[in-house]
C-alpha cells in the first residue's frame, strides 16, 4: 500500500505511522491529561471520571467493550446534557482476533404514530420553531443506549452489564465537582429546565445553576442504574422505567411555579410503551473506503457520517496534488466538505438504499464531483448536489439547508489484545429535551428534531422527513482507520453536523499535513457544511483566513470551538497514543494502562 510523502517523511513505526512525543503533562505519571502514551490499553473521553473508570476496567482484565460501556455509563453521570440512557448512538467495534469491524446502530426511533407532519403546527400549517419542538414530548424518540450497552456486552464483552454499571452508580451517589463548563450548560438551559419540577430540582438548586466547585449528586440515576443491573434491560423497555419515561413524554412534568419564563406551550408527545417494547438495535455493515493507502471504516445509515467522510476523502484524494501546500490542502478540505454535504442532504437518510451509499462512496463518483473544484478559486456556496443518474459533472437542480451543530459525546478505547471501540452517543441538543424523568435522574432526548421539519429538496424526495418507527439522520462519525490491515487510528467527536467536518479535518491534519495526533487534535478547526460562510474557530481564521479568502472563501461569524474529539493512535509493539482535547469543552482526559 502507498502513503503520501507527508507520512513517509516522518519516522515510521512498523505500521507506517509516526509516534508522537507526549506533552509534559502526560509524562510517566498516572495523572489524566489530554495525551497519554504507553501500553496495555488506552482510554480517551471528555471527562476524567469516565476515563478513570474505563482505565480501571482495563487494569482489572476487562476488554475494550467492557471499559467502553463502564466509561459511557459514567459519562451519563458527568455529561448528562450531552449523553445518557435517555438517548442513543453508534458503536463501532474492531475484533482483533477475527480482524473484523462490526457496528451497532442504537439510534432512537420515532413513535409508530409519527407522520411527515410531526413538526407541523396544525394551527397554521407551518413548522414549529426549533425551541418549541425541542422542549416538548414531540421530540423524544425511543432511546437506544441501554439496548446498545446490553448488545455490546453480550456479543463482545467479558463482563455482564450489571457489573459494568456499578462504578457509574457509585459515582452518581458520591457526586463529582461542578466545573465551569457544567455550570454554563445549566445556565444556558435554565429557562427550559425551570419549566419542569424534576429538572429544576436536580439542576437548579435554590433556583439557580450549581456553583463551580460544588458537588453534583444524582441518587435517582444511581438507583436507576442499579435497578437495570438487578432486573435487566427489560425494566427500561417494558417495566417500571418504561412506564415513567412514557408518562413524562405524554404528560410533561410542568411546574406549577416555574423558574423563569418560556415563550412556547409545552406540547405532549405520543411515544407509547409499545414503542419502547418494540425497540431493537440494528447491526449494519460499516461503510468502507480507501484513502492514501489506508482503509477507513465508518458508520452506515441512519448515520450520514461514514458516507460523508468517505465521499469527501475520495474527492480530496482524486484531485489534491501530493506536492500541494497547506493552503491548497485546506482549500480542498473545505470544497470537498461542501460537495459531500450537498450530496448527503439530498440522498442520505435512514432508508437510503445500499446501492446509493455505494455510489456516493465510490471513486467514480468522487471523480464526478472533484472535477468541479478549481484549485485557484472557491465554489460559490451552497453548491447543488450531484445527479447520481448522470455522468460527468452535471449537478442536480435542488439543494438543502445545512444543519447546525448540537451536543454529543465520544469515547475511544483499546485493550491489550488489540480490540477497539469507537463510540459516539448523544441526547442531541445540549440538555436534550430538558425534561428529567421524575425519580429516574436522566434527561430525555430530542433526537426527532434531527428530522427535517418540512421538505428541503424542492421537487425531489427528502430522505430525512419523519415517519412511523423511522430513525432520524445523524452526523455521528465514529471512525477506525487501518494501515496494511493493522489498526492505525480510531477517532470520533461530538458536534452535530460539525462532527463530520471535525473527523475529516483530524484525518487531513494527521495524514496530509503530517501533524502528530496531539497536534492534529489541538489545531484550530473550520467547518464548511455547504453554507455561504465557513464556521471557524478564531485561531483558524487568524492563521489561514487571509490565504483562503484570497481564493474566494468567505467566513461566517467565528465560533468559540468546534467538536470535542477523542482518538487513539496505534504504534509499534502494541503501543498507544491516547489523545483528547487540550482545552475544548473544558479539556478531555486520556490514559493508558502502562504509561511510557
Amino acid at each position: 500500500m502507498r502513503f503520501l510523502p507527508a507520512l513517509t517523511a516522518l519516522s515510521l513505526t512498523t505500521l507506517g505511522v509516526a509516534v508522537a512525543s507526549p506533552p509534559a503533562t502526560a509524562g510517566g505519571s498516572t495523572a489524566l491529561g489530554p495525551t497519554a502514551t504507553g501500553y496495555g490499553g488506552a482510554v480517551a473521553t471528555v471527562d476524567a471520571n469516565a476515563t478513570a473508570i474505563g482505565l480501571d476496567v482495563l487494569r482489572r482484565g476487562g476488554n475494550a467493550v467492557d471499559a467502553a460501556i463502564a466509561a459511557a455509563a459514567a459519562l451519563g453521570v458527568t455529561e448528562p446534557f450531552s449523553a445518557g440512557i435517555g438517548g442513543g448512538g453508534f458503536f463501532v467495534y474492531y475484533d482483533a482476533k477475527r480482524r473484523s469491524v462490526s457496528t451497532i446502530d442504537g439510534r432512537e426511533t420515532a413513535p409508530a404514530s409519527a407522520t411527515e407532519r410531526l413538526f407541523i403546527d396544525p394551527a397554521d400549517g407551518l413548522p414549529y420553531d426549533f425551541a418549541e419542538a425541542r422542549v416538548s414530548g414531540l421530540s423524544v424518540g425511543a432511546p437506544g443506549t441501554v439496548a446498545t450497552w446490553e448488545s455490546a456486552a453480550r456479543k463482545w464483552g467479558t463482563r455482564p452489564l450489571s457489573r459494568l454499571l456499578q462504578p457509574a452508580a457509585d459515582l452518581a451517589d458520591r457526586g463529582f465537582t461542578v466545573d465551569a463548563t457544567f455550570r454554563q450548560q445549566v445556565a444556558d438551559n435554565a429557562a427550559a429546565f425551570g419549566q419542569f419540577t424534576s429538572s429544576s430540582e436536580l439542576y437548579l438548586p435554590d433556583g439557580a445553576p450549581p456553583a463551580v466547585g460544588s458537588t453534583q449528586r444524582n441518587p435517582d440515576l444511581a438507583d436507576t442504574y442499579r435497578l437495570i443491573a438487578k432486573k435487566g434491560t427489560g425494566v427500561f423497555y417494558r417495566g417500571a422505567i418504561a412506564e415513567d419515561l412514557v408518562e413524562t413524554v405524554q404528560n410533561p412534568p410542568v411546574a406549577d411555579d416555574p423558574i423563569g419564563t418560556w415563550a412556547y406551550p409545552i406540547r405532549p408527545g405520543a411515544l407509547t410503551e409499545a414503542d419502547l417494547a418494540g425497540y431493537r438495535v440494528r447491526y449494519p455493515d460499516p461503510v468502507r473506503s480507501d484513502y492514501r493507502g489506508l482503509t477507513v471504516y465508518g458508520m452506515n445509515t441512519p448515520s450520514s457520517g461514514g458516507t460523508a467522510v468517505a465521499e469527501a476523502l475520495n474527492i480530496i484524494e482524486k484531485g489534491l496534488p501530493r506536492s500541494s501546500g497547506t493552503t491548497e490542502k485546506l482549500h480542498y478540505y473545505l470544497e470537498a466538505s461542501a460537495l459531500a454535504f450537498a450530496d448527503r442532504n439530498r440522498y442520505v437518510g435512514a432508508n437510503t438504499p445500499d446501492r446509493v451509499i455505494r455510489r456516493l462512496t465510490s471513486d467514480r463518483w468522487a471523480g464526478q464531483r472533484e472535477c468541479q473544484i478549481d484549485p485557484g478559486k472557491a465554489l460559490t456556496k451552497p453548491v447543488p448536489p450531484g445527479d447520481i443518474t448522470a455522468r460527468g459533472c452535471t449537478p442536480a437542480p435542488a439543494g438543502g439547508p445545512a444543519e447546525q451543530g448540537q451536543s454529543t459525546t465520544n469515547l475511544t478505547v483499546a485493550d491489550r489484545w488489540g480490540n477497539i471501540v469507537e463510540y459516539t452517543f448523544t441526547i442531541e441538543a445540549t440538555g436534550g429535551n430538558t425534561m428529567v424523568v421524575p425519580g429516574r435522574g436522566f434527561i430525555l432526548n430530542n433526537e426527532l428534531t434531527d428530522f427535517n421539519f418540512a421538505p428541503t429538496q424542492g421537487d425531489a424526495p427528502d430522505p430525512n422527513l419523519p415517519g412511523p418507527g423511522k430513525r432520524p439522520r445523524s452526523s455521528m462519525s465514529p471512525t477506525i482507520v487501518f494501515a496494511d490491515g493493522k489498526p492505525f487510528l480510531a477517532l470520533g467527536s461530538p458536534g452535530g453536523a460539525t462532527i463530520i467536518t471535525t473527523v475529516l479535518q483530524l484525518l487531513i491534519n494527521r495524514i496530509d499535513l503530517g501533524m502528530t495526533l496531539p497536534e492534529a487534535m489541538a489545531a484550530p478547526r473550520a467547518s464548511q457544511r455547504n453554507t455561504a460562510g465557513i464556521q471557524a474557530e478564531p485561531a483558524f481564521r487568524a492563521r489561514y483566513g487571509p490565504a483562503l479568502t484570497a481564493l474566494g472563501h468567505t467566513f461566517a461569524a467565528d465560533v468559540p470551538e468546534l467538536g470535542a474529539a477523542t482518538a487513539i493512535e496505534f504504534t509499534r509493539r502494541g503501543g498507544f497514543i491516547a489523545s483528547s482535547e487540550p482545552s475544548r469543552r473544558g479539556g478531555g482526559a486520556a490514559a493508558v494502562v502502562h504509561p511510557r
